[in-house]
Protein backbone atom coordinates (compact mmCIF):
# COMPACT_ATOMS: atom_id res chain seq x y z
CA UNK A 1 0.00 0.00 0.00
CA UNK A 2 1.59 3.32 -1.15
CA UNK A 3 4.96 1.55 -1.25
CA UNK A 4 4.69 0.41 2.38
CA UNK A 5 5.32 -3.17 3.47
CA UNK A 6 2.70 -3.90 6.13
CA UNK A 7 3.72 -6.97 8.18
CA UNK A 8 0.88 -9.41 8.71
CA UNK A 9 2.72 -12.41 10.14
CA UNK A 10 5.17 -12.90 12.98
CA UNK A 11 7.93 -13.73 10.51
CA UNK A 12 7.31 -10.52 8.57
CA UNK A 13 7.29 -8.40 11.75
CA UNK A 14 10.44 -9.88 13.30
CA UNK A 15 13.09 -9.38 10.67
CA UNK A 16 16.51 -9.16 12.41
CA UNK A 17 17.47 -5.97 10.57
CA UNK A 18 14.33 -4.12 11.73
CA UNK A 19 13.47 -5.74 15.08
CA UNK A 20 14.81 -5.53 18.63
CA UNK A 21 14.14 -7.53 21.77
CA UNK A 22 13.37 -5.53 24.91
CA UNK A 23 13.94 -7.53 28.11
CA UNK A 24 12.06 -5.71 30.84
CA UNK A 25 13.32 -5.53 34.45
CA UNK A 26 14.60 -9.07 34.91
CA UNK A 27 16.34 -8.00 38.10
CA UNK A 28 17.23 -10.11 41.11
CA UNK A 29 15.16 -7.97 43.48
CA UNK A 30 12.08 -8.25 41.27
CA UNK A 31 12.36 -11.92 40.39
CA UNK A 32 12.56 -12.97 44.03
CA UNK A 33 9.18 -11.31 44.71
CA UNK A 34 7.37 -13.58 42.22
CA UNK A 35 6.44 -17.18 42.91
CA UNK A 36 6.60 -17.82 39.17
CA UNK A 37 9.95 -16.01 38.88
CA UNK A 38 12.04 -19.10 38.01
CA UNK A 39 9.58 -20.20 35.30
CA UNK A 40 9.46 -16.72 33.76
CA UNK A 41 13.25 -16.49 33.85
CA UNK A 42 13.49 -19.78 31.98
CA UNK A 43 11.17 -18.60 29.22
CA UNK A 44 12.92 -15.23 29.01
CA UNK A 45 16.23 -17.07 28.62
CA UNK A 46 14.70 -19.09 25.78
CA UNK A 47 13.50 -15.87 24.13
CA UNK A 48 16.93 -14.26 24.51
CA UNK A 49 18.61 -17.31 22.98
CA UNK A 50 16.24 -17.24 20.00
CA UNK A 51 16.95 -13.53 19.49
CA UNK A 52 20.70 -14.05 19.74
CA UNK A 53 20.63 -16.93 17.27
CA UNK A 54 18.60 -14.81 14.84
CA UNK A 55 20.89 -11.80 15.15
CA UNK A 56 18.20 -9.58 16.72
CA UNK A 57 19.46 -6.62 18.77
CA UNK A 58 18.73 -6.89 22.50
CA UNK A 59 18.08 -4.10 25.00
CA UNK A 60 17.90 -4.95 28.71
CA UNK A 61 15.99 -2.56 30.97
CA UNK A 62 16.57 -2.06 34.71
CA UNK A 63 14.34 -0.23 37.16
CA UNK A 64 16.34 2.15 39.35
CA UNK A 65 15.38 3.86 42.61
CA UNK A 66 16.68 7.30 43.44
CA UNK A 67 18.31 7.93 46.83
CA UNK A 68 15.79 9.45 49.24
CA UNK A 69 17.55 12.84 49.08
CA UNK A 70 17.02 12.87 45.30
CA UNK A 71 13.49 11.45 45.34
CA UNK A 72 10.52 13.69 44.63
CA UNK A 73 6.79 13.42 45.14
CA UNK A 74 6.24 10.67 42.55
CA UNK A 75 9.20 8.61 43.76
CA UNK A 76 7.94 8.71 47.35
CA UNK A 77 4.36 7.93 46.34
CA UNK A 78 5.59 4.99 44.29
CA UNK A 79 7.68 3.62 47.16
CA UNK A 80 4.78 4.07 49.59
CA UNK A 81 2.43 2.17 47.26
CA UNK A 82 4.87 -0.66 46.52
CA UNK A 83 5.96 -1.02 50.14
CA UNK A 84 2.42 -0.53 51.49
CA UNK A 85 3.41 2.30 53.82
CA UNK A 86 1.30 5.31 54.72
CA UNK A 87 4.17 7.65 55.60
CA UNK A 88 7.09 8.73 53.42
CA UNK A 89 9.57 8.41 56.28
CA UNK A 90 8.81 4.68 56.52
CA UNK A 91 9.97 3.76 53.02
CA UNK A 92 13.41 3.03 51.64
CA UNK A 93 14.64 2.63 48.03
CA UNK A 94 14.66 -1.00 46.89
CA UNK A 95 16.60 -0.61 43.65
CA UNK A 96 19.49 1.72 44.31
CA UNK A 97 22.20 1.51 41.67
CA UNK A 98 24.68 -1.29 42.43
CA UNK A 99 22.57 -2.72 45.25
CA UNK A 100 22.16 -6.54 45.09
CA UNK A 101 18.49 -6.34 44.08
CA UNK A 102 19.22 -3.90 41.26
CA UNK A 103 21.35 -6.34 39.27
CA UNK A 104 20.00 -8.29 36.33
CA UNK A 105 19.65 -12.04 36.80
CA UNK A 106 23.16 -13.41 36.16
CA UNK A 107 21.71 -16.20 34.01
CA UNK A 108 21.02 -13.62 31.29
CA UNK A 109 24.76 -13.27 30.69
CA UNK A 110 24.45 -9.90 28.95
CA UNK A 111 26.95 -9.68 26.12
CA UNK A 112 29.26 -6.85 25.16
CA UNK A 113 27.26 -6.22 21.97
CA UNK A 114 23.97 -5.80 23.91
CA UNK A 115 22.74 -2.71 25.75
CA UNK A 116 21.50 -2.09 29.30
CA UNK A 117 19.38 1.01 29.98
CA UNK A 118 18.29 2.20 33.43
CA UNK A 119 15.01 3.98 34.11
CA UNK A 120 12.87 5.40 36.89
CA UNK A 121 9.70 5.17 34.80
CA UNK A 122 7.27 2.45 33.79
CA UNK A 123 7.55 2.89 30.03
CA UNK A 124 10.94 1.73 28.83
CA UNK A 125 10.86 4.59 26.30
CA UNK A 126 10.39 7.45 28.77
CA UNK A 127 13.60 9.11 29.94
CA UNK A 128 15.87 6.49 28.36
CA UNK A 129 17.87 6.33 25.10
CA UNK A 130 15.80 3.35 23.89
CA UNK A 131 13.73 5.18 21.27
CA UNK A 132 16.79 7.08 20.00
CA UNK A 133 18.85 3.90 19.69
CA UNK A 134 16.06 2.01 17.94
CA UNK A 135 15.33 4.86 15.55
CA UNK A 136 19.04 5.29 14.77
CA UNK A 137 19.24 1.60 13.81
CA UNK A 138 16.18 1.90 11.59
CA UNK A 139 14.15 -0.53 13.68
CA UNK A 140 10.41 -0.81 13.09
CA UNK A 141 9.25 -3.32 15.70
CA UNK A 142 10.24 -4.75 19.05
CA UNK A 143 9.67 -7.99 20.89
CA UNK A 144 9.13 -7.59 24.62
CA UNK A 145 9.31 -10.00 27.55
CA UNK A 146 10.05 -9.79 31.26
CA UNK A 147 8.38 -8.49 34.41
CA UNK A 148 5.85 -7.13 35.12
CA UNK A 149 3.05 -7.26 32.56
CA UNK A 150 0.68 -4.98 34.44
CA UNK A 151 3.29 -2.50 35.69
CA UNK A 152 5.80 -1.88 32.92
CA UNK A 153 5.21 -4.05 29.88
CA UNK A 154 1.77 -2.69 29.03
CA UNK A 155 2.89 0.99 29.32
CA UNK A 156 5.94 0.21 27.17
CA UNK A 157 3.79 -1.50 24.53
CA UNK A 158 1.39 1.45 24.37
CA UNK A 159 4.21 4.01 24.30
CA UNK A 160 6.04 2.06 21.61
CA UNK A 161 2.91 1.94 19.47
CA UNK A 162 2.50 5.71 19.86
CA UNK A 163 6.07 6.08 18.59
CA UNK A 164 5.08 4.21 15.42
CA UNK A 165 6.73 0.92 16.34
CA UNK A 166 5.05 -2.49 16.20
CA UNK A 167 5.12 -4.14 19.65
CA UNK A 168 5.28 -7.93 19.77
CA UNK A 169 4.50 -9.37 23.21
CA UNK A 170 5.97 -12.78 24.02
CA UNK A 171 3.05 -13.63 26.27
CA UNK A 172 4.37 -16.68 28.14
CA UNK A 173 7.71 -14.94 28.76
CA UNK A 174 5.97 -12.11 30.62
CA UNK A 175 5.31 -12.36 34.35
CA UNK A 176 3.04 -10.39 36.64
CA UNK A 177 3.15 -9.41 40.27
CA UNK A 178 -0.63 -9.77 40.44
CA UNK A 179 -2.13 -12.50 38.27
CA UNK A 180 -5.53 -10.84 37.87
CA UNK A 181 -4.04 -7.46 36.99
CA UNK A 182 -1.58 -9.09 34.59
CA UNK A 183 -4.40 -10.95 32.83
CA UNK A 184 -6.34 -7.69 32.49
CA UNK A 185 -3.30 -5.95 31.02
CA UNK A 186 -2.72 -8.75 28.52
CA UNK A 187 -6.39 -8.77 27.54
CA UNK A 188 -6.30 -5.00 27.08
CA UNK A 189 -3.27 -5.17 24.80
CA UNK A 190 -4.95 -7.89 22.77
CA UNK A 191 -8.17 -5.85 22.53
CA UNK A 192 -6.40 -2.65 21.42
CA UNK A 193 -4.79 -4.47 18.50
CA UNK A 194 -1.65 -2.32 18.35
CA UNK A 195 0.51 -5.22 19.46
CA UNK A 196 1.07 -8.64 18.01
CA UNK A 197 0.98 -11.46 20.58
CA UNK A 198 3.02 -14.63 20.33
CA UNK A 199 4.51 -17.37 22.52
CA UNK A 200 8.07 -18.57 22.88
CA UNK A 201 7.08 -21.60 20.80
CA UNK A 202 5.70 -19.33 18.06
CA UNK A 203 8.96 -17.39 18.02
CA UNK A 204 11.00 -20.58 17.95
CA UNK A 205 9.00 -21.82 14.97
CA UNK A 206 10.07 -18.71 13.06
CA UNK A 207 13.65 -18.37 14.27
CA UNK A 208 14.46 -21.56 16.20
Amino acid sequence: MHGLAIPETLAEATRPETTALVVYDMQIGILRQLEEGPAILERVLQTVQIARSAGIRIFFMRHMSLPTRMAGVFQFRQMMAWQRKSAAEDVHPWFLRDSPGFALAPELEVRDDEAIFDKITFSAFEGTPLAIAMRDCGLKSFLICGIATEIGIEPTVRHGADLGLIPIVVTDACGGGDAEAADRAMASMKYMGDAMLCTVEDLSAVWG
